[in-house]
């Protein structure tokens, strides 16, 4: 499959996979950013992407920022809608309860994932049919 990307910036960088079996496409920074303790920024990539049609776009968070710097995503998984073509934003959120974060343009930010959707043809009915879990909500499993 092959997906469009256009650089917004000149210095953008396109999205890049560490590793060849990797799922996600690593996104970078076009722009200098300071994430105080508890805040959150939208960081722009500098870039936009054609999703195909019957496909999305996941923006997911690095485990790697997560686990050193406890920056998560606000909305995590983002998803980029096929008919979508601004500029990729990536809504960060420093959990970190002391230290600042730094951005700079070429950093590693999160990353995307295209997925392949179904067709979904909704049906309305009168009632479901009976399941296992059947309403049990949030926490239902312990």
């Amino acid at each position: 499959m092959r997906v469009r990307v256009a650089r917004l910036e000149e210095h953008a960088l396109m999205p890049t996979r560490a590793y060849e079996a990797d799922a996600g496409l690593d996104l970078y920074s076009a722009q200098d950013v300071r994430i105080e303790p508890g805040e959150r920024a939208s960081v722009g990539t500098g870039i936009a992407v054609a999703i195909p049609t019957g496909h999305a776009g996941l923006v997911l968070p690095r485990s790697g920022l997560a686990a050193r710097h406890g920056i998560a995503l606000v909305n995590a998984p983002g998803l980029i809608d096929a008919g979508y073509r601004g500029e990729l934003r990536v809504l960060l959120l420093n959990t970190d309860r002391a230290e600042a974060f730094e951005i700079r343009p070429g950093d590693r930010i999160a990353q995307l994932v295209i997925v392949s959707l179904p067709e979904v043809e909704l049906e309305e009915a009168e009632e479901l049919e009976a399941a296992e879990r059947g309403t049990r909500g949030f926490g239902s499993s312990g």
